[in-house]
């Protein structure tokens, strides 16, 4: 990632986790990582999709798009952790679908016994906002990577859609909701949803934590999301009320305490 990759959005350099700082980048040791967290929450081992189905996925959508260039389009963690090299960075807005925490996660961000929420894309009759990252000259190698981050557990539907940016229509790979798949919540009440997310928390983190990036990355780009806005307010005040009803029970313990 080089300063010309941020021509358009120098606000953005310094706020993007470098491919060889993520987590998120799947390489095979990464990956090996992951399979051990999930053996160790008890998950079987056929957690997550067989590679052979993710590379079927990843050429299938990829069979036709020629030339050089991979346009991928980041509504939620590609927008500060897209994991992949990637040489420029363009606002992008979606038409038709809305981002909403609508799958389910056991491992990332939540546990078996506790689990969180993660983004995807619900069709509505408004407009997402969001980032497209273009990959130059590496596409096999960063599509695969990224398939075996966004595919892991085939929870989305990959495809080649038309996004608008201030430079141009163009295609770029966007991850739509499964509605067909196990982890597939649809689109929960804002209060179910603050709910989980104030309290989930797994092997990358906390759920919260995910959204307060994602609130913080909209802030900084100027993307209004009332969804996101309301959301975000409704697990500060989750939080908050908990810490508060720990320190009573805490003053109350130290008042009858022997």
């Amino acid at each position: 990632m080089t300063p010309q990759a941020f021509m358009h959005l120098p606000e953005l350099e310094g706020r993007i986790t470098p491919p060889e700082a993520s987590g998120l980048r799947l390489t095979d040791e990464v990956l090996a990582a992951w399979d051990a967290q999930a053996r160790a929450q008890g998950l079987p081992d056929d957690w997550r999709l067989p590679d052979a189905d993710v590379e079927r996925s990843r050429q299938a959508v990829l069979a036709d798009i020629g030339g050089e260039d991979l346009w991928v389009f980041g509504y939620g963690s590609l927008m500060w952790n897209p994991g992949i090299h990637f040489q420029e960075v363009r606002r992008a807005s979606l038409d038709g679908f809305a981002r909403r925490f609508a799958l389910a996660t056991t491992i990332g961000r939540g546990t078996t016994d506790c689990p969180g929420l993660v983004l995807t894309l619900l069709p509505c009759a408004g407009v997402c906002h969001g980032l497209a990252f273009r990959i130059h000259a590496l596409v096999e190698a960063e599509s695969r990577l990224l398939w075996r981050r966004e595919m892991i557990r085939g929870g989305y539907c990959p495809a080649l859609l038309p996004l608008d940016t201030p430079q141009g229509r163009i295609e770029a790979l966007v991850l739509t909701a499964n509605t067909a798949h196990p982890q597939y919540r649809g689109e929960l009440s804002l209060e179910d949803t603050a709910a989980i997310i104030a309290s989930a928390c797994g092997s990358i983190g906390s759920n919260r934590a995910y959204l307060d990036q994602l609130d913080e990355q909209l802030d900084l780009l100027g993307i209004e999301d009332d969804h996101v806005r309301a959301l975000t307010a409704m697990v500060r005040r989750e939080a908050a009320k908990a810490l508060h009803e720990t320190g009573n029970r805490n003053t109350m313990a130290e008042v009858y305490a022997p």
